[in-house]
C-alpha cells in the first residue's frame, strides 16, 4: 500500500524552524497498531492522520509512543495542507477529534486554532517542586498544575538556562513539564519549554496544546486577553494567542518542507 506523507515546520514561517510533524492523510482508517508503527519510523514528537469525515475530517496523533488526546503544532500542519494542497478553496477546517471539535481558519498567511481552555491551578507541593528543582536544574517560584505541571520562573533568560534530566522527569507525576516565564524582548508576552520524555518526546520544539494552560495562566497574571508567545526550544516557535474564556487561539504560521510516498 502506498500512503501520501508531508513532513510540514509549524509555527515558524522557515523550513528548518518551528515544530516539525508528519501528515498522512487517508481514505479510511489502517489498524491502530500500524498507526503507532507509521509515528514511530517517522520519529518525529507527532504524526497526524486525518479521514474525511461529515463536513470535516476525523484527526488523530501520535508520538512515536503513544497516542495522544490533543496537539498543537500537528493540528495546525494538517489545516495547512488541507488549505494548500487538498481543499485551496476552503477557509476554514473542521476537525472531530477526542478533544471534540477543533476549527482552524486561514486568515492570510496565518491559520487560528480554535483549541479548549485548561486553566492550570496552584500547588503546593514540596516535594514536587522538589522534584522539578532537581530534574530542571533550578528551583521554580511557583508550580502550577492542569495536564501538565508549570514551572514558573521569574526571568526568560532562567527558563532558557536549564539544563533538563529527562530520566528524572520521566520520573515525576506529570504527563509533561513545563517551564515558562514572562517574555524579555518587545512584544514578547511570555515564554516556554516543553518536556514529555515519558511520551517520547524528551524536549518539543513548539507545543501548540501548552498553550490552552499556559494562555490563561498568562492572561490572568499580566491582565490582557492578547498574548504574544514563544516557545525558545533551539528550533523555536511564534505564537499569537488570546484567551476566550473557555476556548483559546493560538495562531501561526506553517512551511511544507518534504512530500513524499509511505510503503506499508
Amino acid at each position: 500500500m502506498r500512503l501520501p506523507i508531508y513532513q510540514i515546520d509549524a509555527f515558524t514561517d522557515r523550513v528548518f524552524g518551528g515544530n516539525p510533524a508528519a501528515v498522512v492523510p487517508l481514505d479510511s482508517w489502517l489498524p491502530d497498531a500500524t498507526l503507532q508503527a507509521i509515528a514511530a519510523e517517522n520519529n518525529l514528537a507527532e504524526t497526524a492522520f486525518f479521514v474525511p469525515e461529515g463536513d470535516g475530517w476525523r484527526l488523530r496523533w501520535f508520538t512515536p509512543t503513544v497516542e495522544v488526546d490533543l496537539c498543537g503544532h500537528a493540528t495546525l500542519a494538517s489545516a495547512s495542507l488541507i488549505f494548500s494542497h487538498l481543499k485551496p478553496d476552503l477557509t476554514r477546517a473542521r476537525f472531530q477529534t477526542r478533544s471534540g471539535l477543533l476549527e482552524v481558519t486561514k486568515q492570510g498567511d496565518v491559520l487560528a486554532m480554535d483549541f479548549p481552555t485548561r486553566m492550570p491551578v496552584r500547588v503546593d507541593d514540596p516535594a514536587l517542586a522538589n522534584g522539578l528543582a532537581k530534574a530542571l536544574g533550578a528551583v521554580p517560584d511557583e508550580v502550577w498544575k492542569s495536564r501538565d505541571v508549570l514551572a514558573v520562573y521569574k526571568k526568560a533568560a532562567d527558563v532558557a538556562a536549564l539544563k533538563p534530566d529527562f530520566a528524572a522527569i520521566a520520573r515525576l507525576d506529570a504527563w509533561a513539564v513545563l517551564p515558562t516565564a514572562p517574555g524579555d524582548a518587545p512584544g514578547v508576552d511570555f515564554v516556554s519549554r516543553f518536556f514529555a520524555p515519558s511520551h517520547g518526546v524528551p524536549e518539543d520544539p513548539v507545543t501548540g496544546s501548552a498553550h490552552c494552560e499556559l494562555i490563561p495562566y498568562w492572561a490572568r497574571r499580566l491582565g490582557k486577553t492578547r498574548l504574544s508567545a514563544r516557545q525558545i526550544s533551539a528550533r523555536g516557535g511564534v505564537l499569537e494567542c488570546e484567551h476566550r474564556g473557555e476556548r483559546v487561539t493560538i495562531a501561526g504560521k506553517a512551511v511544507l518542507y518534504l512530500e513524499g510516498s509511505i510503503f506499508v
